[in-house]
């Protein structure tokens, strides 16, 4: 959690500062929206029972204003996943980090004086990029892996600060279409995927 608050923080103030050092006549059809926020999600298993974990979660995109008020984003997704269950092993405590590349469509409209409202959805791709179950007695790393598919949507109401600037609440839900599955060395023989991946949190969007 703090290390993805300090990459979100990092990322804001970074972008924040080359904000202010552009001049007024020097806007783009480029903007970066940046996004962190808690949530849970459900854990659907093939062959062990489903589980919850809670959910900490944060987007870097690159939007690209292609028409009127539609435009084109990609970038980068960073998710720590983490809570209890039980498997076919025992009762366990379990931590995960996934790396989400999504590709969306984004719609940014002003509904009242300095009001935004911000949209997103499309696809995505993603993979676990570390996986951990604590039993009492011995650890298990690396449980499942592969690389998978999914649809997010994306809703956020904000304020305008001004030409470039505007911070707001968003609320993200994803769910996937395709399971991860054990790795060779582990114990367990199973497929899963998340479902009802929701998240709250904040948002920041700033025009280049």
């Amino acid at each position: 959690m703090k290390k993805l608050n300090f990459i979100l923080a990092g990322i804001l103030l970074f972008s924040i500062s080359f904000v202010q050092a552009q001049e007024e006549n020097q806007t783009s059809k480029f903007s970066i929206y940046a996004y962190g926020g808690i949530g849970y999600t459900q854990v659907k298993n093939d062959n062990e029972p489903d589980y919850d974990l809670n959910v900490n979660t944060g987007e870097v995109l690159l939007n690209y204003q292609a028409w009127d008020k539609i435009g084109l984003a990609t970038g980068i997704g960073y998710s720590v996943l983490s809570g209890g269950g039980f498997n076919s092993n025992g009762n366990f405590y379990q931590e995960r980090t996934l790396i989400k590349i999504p590709v969306l469509f984004t719609i940014n409209q002003t509904i009242a004086e300095n009001l935004i409202m911000t949209a997103n959805f499309g696809l995505y791709g993603q993979t676990i990029i570390k996986d951990e179950f604590q039993y009492l007695n011995r650890t298990d790393k690396d449980v499942y892996e592969g690389f998978n598919f999914g649809a997010q949507l994306g809703l956020g109401i904000g304020y305008q600060f001004d030409e470039r600037l505007g911070f707001g609440i968003n609320f993200n839900g994803q769910s996937d279409f395709n399971s991860f599955e054990t790795t060779s060395n582990s114990n367990l023989n199973d497929e899963q995927r998340h479902k009802s991946f929701t998240s709250l949190g904040i948002f920041a969007t700033i025009k280049l």
